[in-house]
């Protein structure tokens, strides 16, 4: 079902999936999962009762699903034998257990419907038999065949639970990548990250943490399951425009100088006042220096970086080898990636959107040029360089709550990825634009918090936010879409103040 539903995420316009995003944010993955379960369902009832009415029509229909299944894990970049027998493997047992499931119930609907016939009206009643047990009444002909019947269910439960558990055992490598991952012991960073300024985290109540747990950090990518990649099997190609092509494994990778650095990451799909941005540790090796080792050819001005899923991002070539923190990260917040954020390697560019940089489970970078190659959302009517918007977000108090009369505390993040903030402003019911109260920031490659007390008498207010980076320029107040390039405007809310 994944390889059909990875097919799904390839064909839907992209106005689909900014759609799922904005409707159901990280959890747009689960919502198709159980659209596809309940369409499945609906399709496998429809195919019983054709069988039931016309002998082979259900199984032709269980044979479709079977050969889609197959042209779609065919369409899949990480494509194995298991997975191709999978669907084919699924179809003959659909159609086996449909088969018996429709010749067991014509038999008890047979014997039921004679059962239920009168007995002539000559024929005399059975008479019992001395010393034994009265003669079967043939009304009671349907027991034995229904008991059938639903035996026959029964086993074609057990069918379909040992399938499931075959499935299951098949995907099992993920377990194994997961106690690998566990085992994992990082290196210590060559080059640490700067500490945290004082002050940097305000700790406003229903603020986010300046660096943002592991868990709450948002995904967003085209994987239905997450890639299983052994660090023990891992290999990272560097291919194309290149002087010498280089192959990396897992222990060279770790055997690098690594670097430890704060950045946030954001996707493009983030609304404006959205949360699919997050500010992580991030611990790896820079992207430069493994560039400089393959020695891009002239007139290369993008990499191509592919995933294990066959997933590709087009990023320019000059945010990978000038001087920003680009890496090729694997460990997050001390610890190392978690498999739905890329274990054991992905990418990390500060100041750009995430769908032309943040590549999971990386198994290959490609020196090319954008005339020659396009990621994977370029032809689905996205921007080709994607550089991340400045913008800021109202966190306190939440849009819709009701808040006293009085000192009302005003606080949330503001972000410019690798240009850096340098001040932040309010304005209530579109007045004048008050200067707020801006943490120092990790670094230029992180948000920063602001916060703003502000004395508000019972009434309703609207409260707009903006930002302005460090080069002087403010974010544009112009509301836009996420396409084809991240949404713009100010945040603004409604805040209802009581007495």
């Amino acid at each position: 079902m994944t390889g059909v539903g990875g097919a799904v995420i390839d064909a839907v316009p992209p106005a689909v999936k900014d759609w799922a995003v904005a409707v159901f944010g990280t959890a747009d993955k689960l919502a198709l999962l159980v659209g596809m379960g309940l369409a499945i369902a609906v399709l496998a009832a429809l195919a019983g009762l054709m069988e039931w009415r016309r002998r082979f029509a259900g199984s032709a229909v269980i044979g479709i699903f079977g050969v889609v299944g197959l042209v779609a894990v065919l369409g899949r970049a990480q494509v194995t034998g298991n997975a191709v027998a999978l669907p084919l493997l699924a179809a003959a047992t659909g159609i086996l257990v449909l088969r018996w499931l429709i010749s067991r119930l014509r038999d008890w609907t047979t014997s039921a419907t004679a059962g239920e016939r009168p007995a002539p009206a000559a024929a005399p009643a059975a008479a019992p038999i001395a010393g034994g047990t009265p003669a079967p009444d043939a009304g009671r002909g349907a027991g034995p065949d229904r008991r059938r019947f639903l035996q026959a269910l029964g086993g074609g439960a057990v069918v379909a639970t040992i399938g499931g558990a075959l499935a299951a055992g098949l995907r099992g490598a993920a377990a194994g990548v997961s106690e690998i991952r566990s085992k994992l012991a990082l290196p210590s960073a060559a080059f640490p990250a700067s500490p945290v300024p004082a002050g940097a985290e305000l700790r406003l109540d229903g603020m986010d943490p300046l660096v943002t747990p592991n868990r709450d950090f948002y995904r967003i990518d085209t994987a239905l399951t997450v890639p299983a990649v052994d660090p023990d099997t891992w290999v990272l190609r560097v291919t194309g425009m290149v002087e010498r092509e280089i192959e990396l494994d897992f222990a060279t990778l770790l055997a690098k100088p690594m670097t430890e650095r704060h950045v946030t990451i954001a996707c493009v799909s983030n609304e404006v006042g959205g949360d699919l941005v997050g500010n992580a540790l991030w611990l790896g090796w820079p992207v430069r220096e493994l560039l400089a080792l393959a020695g891009p050819t002239g007139g290369a001005d993008m990499v191509l970086s592919r995933s294990k899923d066959g997933w590709t991002a087009g990023t320019p070539l000059e945010a990978l080898t000038d001087d920003r923190d680009a890496l090729i990260a694997v460990g997050m917040n001390g610890e190392p990636l978690p498999l739905e954020h890329g274990f054991p390697v992905r990418l990390v560019v500060p100041g750009l959107y995430g769908y032309v940089s943040a590549t999971k489970w990386l198994t290959e970078l490609k020196v090319t040029r954008f005339a020659d190659d396009v990621g994977y959302w370029t032809p689905r009517g996205w921007s080709e360089r994607g550089p991340i918007k400045t913008s800021s977000r109202i966190d306190v108090p939440r849009a819709g709550r009701a808040v006293r009369a009085g000192t009302v505390a005003f606080g949330g993040v503001a972000w410019a990825q690798h240009t850096g903030i340098s001040k932040v402003e309010l304005r209530v019911n579109r007045g004048d634009w008050l200067a707020v109260e801006l943490a120092p920031g990790i670094s230029r490659d992180t948000w920063y918090q602001w916060q703003l007390s502000l004395p508000l008498t019972p009434g309703q207010y609207e409260i707009q936010v903006r930002a302005t980076d460090l080069n002087g320029m403010p974010q544009v107040e112009e509301r836009s879409q996420v396409a084809p390039d991240g949404a713009t405007g100010f945040h603004t809310i409604r805040v209802d103040v009581t007495p």
